[in-house]
């Protein structure tokens, strides 16, 4: 067993990080698809986007050929509609909710029509929003992620001059950097935050980190209202022996590092265990396998039924070949030189349901050992604690304590996405920004 990498060729390498959800071939396929639409009154799938896309209307302006009107009716809601249209949970959100699932038929392709009228959109540069005069009125946003360009947008949109300050060299924070790399090609997240900006009076600051190269005092001294969308991103750690070994890194790291080089650059190893089921873990585990681990097996410490991934997203772990272990906790790391060799886990058994309601995990005495040469720490995100605290913020925990997208004991600085939520989806942060925004318009007095 060894941890190395080019594992495979470059034709492998290419066809295992194909688009995993493929548009539609023709422009018939996407209208018999639209036509399929019941177009509900009080449409369920609307209710369970969380920035309520009026679904059946772009999906009845699809089946009209009105694409451009199709697009801005799902941009007018979300400004990262193309992008949520390939990583949304949507089995869980709109498509979830489709009336057809309750006539045991499949669901409309909701996502995929989604996608359709946005990328036309995009690829064609429809500017579809008018960009008001300037109010002269300036906010500075931390983070060029999703919550924080969908806080811009709308800013913008309004006549506020905007600057994003981002810590990495690209924008797109999570889309970018965090998300598994056959859902989202470097160059379309790049070519999505081009076209958001393009609307004009958004400029980006790279390589700009807040309590490094600037401050909050400054912020809120040069402008008229701070927004801040900087994440989350501390890997959580498993706090067990063994742990500091080599060959035992961060799902957040590896992810990184493979949505920043070339696939045949990255080291994986012949037999890996992935720690976690959230759907960072599922994406560690299924890239892992297609960048040609042998094995590679999930260890979570409860059963299905208490998951936080979707099935869907387990499904697609499975189909790659990924092994699932439920009811197993980490115990030990054991090693030779320095470099692991095995894995040491607790049996675990179900106890009372803890603060979030699923039920505790409790070790029943009995372990077990795998022989692996990486361990993938997928235990979840933990929240900036130490950058909150020293700039004052309420927080709990490293979460920071909004009212209204407003941080009470600082005047004109509001927060939103994953740094209050503690880390939840895509389309969640576009929301949080969304409402970061209209704070902000009510605060500067803009209407």
């Amino acid at each position: 067993m060894s941890i190395r990498n080019n594992h495979l060729t470059t034709q492998e390498y290419q066809e295992n990080f194909t688009d995993i959800h493929p548009p539609f071939e023709t422009q018939d396929a996407a209208l018999i698809e639209a036509n399929r639409c019941l177009f509900c009154y009080d449409p369920p799938c609307m209710k369970m986007c969380p920035t309520s896309i009026n679904v059946p209307k772009f999906i009845k302006q699809i089946t009209t050929d009105n694409i451009k009107g199709s697009a801005h009716t799902i941009f007018s809601s979300n400004i990262m509609g193309a992008g949520c249209s390939k990583v949304c949970p949507v089995e869980k959100l709109c498509e979830g909710s489709c009336v057809y699932n309750f006539m045991h038929e499949a669901p409309i392709s909701i996502a995929k029509l989604q996608r359709y009228a946005t990328e036309i959109a995009m690829e064609n540069k429809w500017q579809l929003f008018e960009r008001k005069p300037s109010t002269w009125k300036r906010v500075a946003i931390i983070g060029a992620g999703p919550s924080g360009l969908s806080c811009a947008h709308s800013l913008s949109k309004e006549g506020i001059d905007v600057t994003i300050y981002e810590k990495e060299s690209k924008a797109g924070g999570l889309m970018t950097y965090g998300i598994a790399a056959y859902k989202v090609t470097p160059e379309f997240c790049e070519a999505e935050v081009n076209y958001i900006i393009s609307i004009g009076g958004i400029e980006i600051k790279y390589n700009q980190e807040l309590g490094k190269d600037i401050t909050l005092a400054e912020l809120q001294q040069n402008y008229d209202a701070v927004y801040l969308a900087f994440g989350v991103g501390l890997a959580r750690q498993l706090e067990i022996p063994g742990e500091n070994l080599t060959g035992v890194v961060d799902a957040i790291k590896f992810i990184y590092e493979l949505r920043t080089n070339d696939f045949s650059s990255i080291n994986v190893g012949d037999k890996v265990a992935v720690i976690g089921m959230g759907m960072t873990a599922i994406d560690a585990a299924t890239q892992a396998k297609r960048l040609g681990a042998k094995e590679v097996t999930l260890i979570y410490r409860r059963t299905e039924d208490e998951m936080p991934c979707t099935e869907h997203e387990l499904n697609i772990a499975k189909l790659d070949g990924c092994a699932v272990i439920w009811l197993a906790s980490p115990k030990e790391v054991l090693g030779k030189d320095g470099k692991l060799t095995q894995l040491i886990c607790d049996v675990m058994k179900l106890g009372e349901p803890d603060s979030s309601g699923r039920r505790s995990p409790i070790a029943s005495g009995e372990t077990f050992t795998l022989d692996v040469d990486m361990v993938i720490k997928a235990a979840g995100q933990m929240p900036f604690e130490k950058l909150v605290n020293s700039n004052q913020m309420e927080n709990n925990n490293g979460k920071i304590l909004v009212k209204d997208a407003s941080i009470n004991n600082l005047k004109g600085v509001f927060a939103g996405g994953d740094c209050v939520n503690g880390g939840k989806e895509v389309v969640d942060a576009v929301q949080a920004g969304k409402d970061g925004a209209a704070a902000i318009l009510e605060y500067l007095k803009i209407y």
